[in-house]
């Protein structure tokens, strides 16, 4: 007779899989947003431009009124260096270029840009810095993700949230380009990173019917407070080193975590330590106030020893990630997933950061547009079963093209200070059109990736997608030579992206694909035109064919 299946679920369904110690996650996880959200949108904060204009003599008591009509006068009002000035009229420099400024900081605000003076022909300083921040990002992934599977998701966690929250404070140290770099850099080893792993933790001790709204209200709550907050801390501290100093102390809350939460117990079991795995799930049952017999912990040890045991008998050929550009229809949907991540992960970092130039406060239209975030997580656990994974992918993407499209039209032909509310409402549009992809994108790209390879692949698609948005500086830059150039190229991005949609097949009510063989035949019977929300009676019919047989 085989051994129950006392498997890591039914054992925490008797500790208690949404009591007490659930509550207690969730509020390491709420602090972990609040951190991810202050921490990822930190180079933003710190390098918004006030207006400024070169310097001179006799514009030192005039009033920023005069300034701006004095410099209106120029081809370039921002970087034009000025002989004389008669009778109120400029007399442009024939040779030279601006080596002083005058600005017009925003409520006393001093960003790293206007401190630095990296302006007009120095701008691109701030976008090296922040390139170098994503080689960060990438590297740290792959590192820190290595680094919990060998010692833990809970070590690993802190080390990362500690990491970045170090290269954001000896940021406020650096006088040049090359300490600023290197303190970006440090800083971008933990981005995302810390957020994904107490993902992992929250995810794994948590009821499974309580996941989508429970992890994506989480996520779109918290996060959404750390971003609307973020604009009014830099405000409020005077300085980009004032606003690093407040995204980056409170991560020393995070050494509280081991007192508060434990270890993965299923990395504890897949890693055969099964006795800490136990201690941890009796801390759990101790927590919701639950009595668990001794015999149900002997039995779940007795159940994943036994299928290690029968693991290693069987001896399976492995699949690996590659192997999902080993065969034709596999590789098809591999790299159309890969380019579509990468579309996404750049469009949801350019349209976040290029707030400048738009005829209100980049602070206030960060801050009030931050509420996408919760908008856009409503609307994934509201139409996500409706639509289907390709109908929410190819609709988001697609309308949201248009609207960043027509927020270009708007910034060339019309004059922003005066339509600043119109180019706000666009911004919010894109910007929420971004987030419920961005966000929907993760479930997708989930149940596509065949189980045997799914975490692989999961945070190679990740890496990937970050190693791309090291661009973004680049692509906001574009605005310097012509303003609406960003959001022209990235609707054009996200229109791509759309139409790669239409060859990718719908996962919502299908058997999803176990191995790499299961992937290749994967809803093989779908056409590109296939979605579930025009046709769903006859998907499920299908389904439910297939289970019967």
């Amino acid at each position: 007779m085989g051994l129950p299946e006392m498997d890591f679920d039914a054992v925490l369904k008797k500790c208690g899989n949404f009591g007490r110690f659930q509550l207690l996650i969730f509020l390491c996880f709420g602090l972990t947003n609040l951190l991810s959200s202050m921490h990822y949108f930190a180079q933003t904060i710190i390098s918004f431009t006030p207006e400024h204009w070169c310097y001179h003599e006799k514009l030192a008591n005039s009033s920023f009124d005069e300034i701006r009509a004095v410099y209106a006068q120029t081809e370039n009002p921002r970087c034009t260096l000025l002989d004389d000035i008669v009778d109120g009229k400029p007399i442009v420099a024939e040779v030279g270029k601006c080596r002083q400024w005058i600005y017009e900081y925003e409520r006393g605000y001093k960003s790293v840009t206007s401190d630095l003076n990296w302006v007009c022909e120095e701008s691109i300083q701030s976008a090296i810095g922040q390139s170098v921040f994503f080689v960060g990002s990438v590297i740290g992934t792959v590192f820190f993700g290595y680094l919990a599977d060998k010692i833990g998701r809970l070590p690993a966690l802190i080390l990362t949230t500690l990491t970045g929250a170090m290269g954001d404070f000896l940021t406020t140290f650096a006088t040049n380009l090359p300490i600023y770099a290197l303190f970006r850099f440090l800083s971008g080893l933990s981005t995302d990173t810390f957020y994904y792993l107490m993902y992992i933790m929250v995810f794994e001790y948590l009821s499974p019917r309580k996941r989508t709204l429970g992890l994506n209200m989480a996520t779109g709550i918290f996060y959404f407070i750390g971003l609307a907050m973020a604009p009014w801390f830099a405000l409020w501290s005077g300085s980009w080193r004032g606003y690093l100093y407040i995204a980056s102390v409170p991560a020393v809350l995070v050494l509280l975590y081991p007192f508060v939460i434990c270890e993965s117990a299923q990395w504890l079991v897949a890693t055969q330590r099964y006795d800490r795995a136990v201690k941890c799930l009796k801390h759990v049952a101790k927590i919701n106030r639950r009595e668990v017999k001794e015999e149900v912990f002997d039995e779940f040890i007795a159940y994943y020893k036994q299928k290690a045991a029968d693991q290693l008998v069987q001896k399976k050929t492995k699949d690996t990630f590659w192997g999902m550009f080993r065969t034709p229809r596999l590789r098809k949907f591999t790299i159309m997933m890969l380019i579509k991540n990468m579309f996404l992960a750049l469009a949801l970092d350019v349209i976040s950061r290029n707030m400048e130039g738009m005829g209100s406060s980049p602070f206030i239209l960060f801050s009030a547009t931050s509420i996408v975030y919760v908008l856009g997580s409503v609307t994934i656990i509201l139409l996500q079963n409706r639509i289907g994974r390709k109908g929410m992918a190819f609709s988001t993407l697609f309308v949201s093209a248009i609207i960043i499209a027509a927020t270009g039209f708007l910034i060339a032909f019309y004059d922003t200070n005066e339509n600043a509310l119109l180019l706000a409402i666009m911004v919010g549009l894109g910007r929420y059109g971004v987030v419920v992809s961005y966000e929907a994108e993760a479930q997708y790209s989930s149940e596509f990736i065949p189980t045997t390879v799914r975490a692989r692949g999961m945070a190679n698609i990740h890496v990937v997608g970050f190693a791309f948005t090291s661009l973004n500086s680049y692509v906001i830059y574009l605005g310097y030579l012509y303003k609406p150039l960003p959001s022209i190229f990235m609707a054009l991005l996200m229109f791509i992206a759309s139409i790669l949609c239409l060859s990718l097949p719908e996962t919502m009510n299908q058997k999803l694909p176990q191995t790499l063989k299961d992937g290749e035949e994967f809803a093989r019977h779908q056409r590109w035109y296939n979605f579930i929300c025009f046709d769903k009676n006859r998907n499920i019919k299908e389904v439910e064919a297939k289970n019967a047989s």
